[in-house]
């Protein structure tokens, strides 16, 4: 559900800078409507155009009580154009493929703003739910997935916790990678399912 936690606005999409009018018009429409939404306004940001670059407004997801970071999404503002996905949490860049949280629109500021906040609230509105698997009464590897796609957002795994052999098993069926960062979709079904955002379906 959807509601107030700012007054006025204030504290959602902060910057400092001075934008130009037409970025104005989309970040006042844009605070507007977050005075909606549930998340917290610090959890929000506000990038100003540097050298001819885009605006971006961005929001990151997590797990409630969790201190954990599922995901950041955002959208780029150039002049009338407004493009929209998930973003590196460090740069804010766009990906260089579009994913499926890709929204990309053209119009006035105000428009956009609201084709934006639309957005926002679709995501901010996704159950999300955490996957377990559990050996010995403790949870060794989790994922963290959008109930309605399946899509993952963030996995862990112990090896020290897992069943003994079982990581031998994963690699050699191809389902560790990189420095031994383990796919957690080659364990199977879980043991448990948590339910972290919203309401699991």
């Amino acid at each position: 559900m959807l509601y107030g936690v700012a007054v006025d606005g204030h504290g959602w999409f902060e910057c400092d800078e001075e934008l130009d009018e037409a970025q104005n018009a989309f970040v006042a429409a844009l605070r507007t409507r977050a005075l909606r939404w549930s998340e917290d306004p610090a959890c929000s940001g506000l990038l100003p155009p540097e050298d001819g670059s885009a605006l971006v407004a961005y929001l990151d997801i997590d797990a409630p009580k969790e201190n954990l970071l599922l995901l950041t999404v955002g959208v780029h503002l150039e002049s009338h154009h407004l493009r929209g996905d998930r973003l590196h949490n460090q740069d804010f860049s766009l990906p260089d493929t579009a994913t499926s949280f890709a929204v990309d629109v053209s119009g006035f500021s105000e428009y956009l703003a609201e084709q934006a906040a639309d957005w926002f609230e679709a995501i901010i509105g996704r159950s999300v739910v955490r996957y377990e698997w559990l050996h010995a009464d403790q949870v060794y590897a989790s994922r963290y997935l959008f109930s309605d796609t399946g899509e993952a957002l963030v996995q862990s795994y112990n090896r020290v916790l897992a069943p003994p052999g079982q990581h031998d098993c994963l690699m050699r069926a191809g389902h560790v990678s990189g420095r031994g960062w383990v796919d957690t979709r080659g364990l199977g079904e879980p043991d448990r399912v948590v339910c972290v955002r919203g309401a699991a379906l």
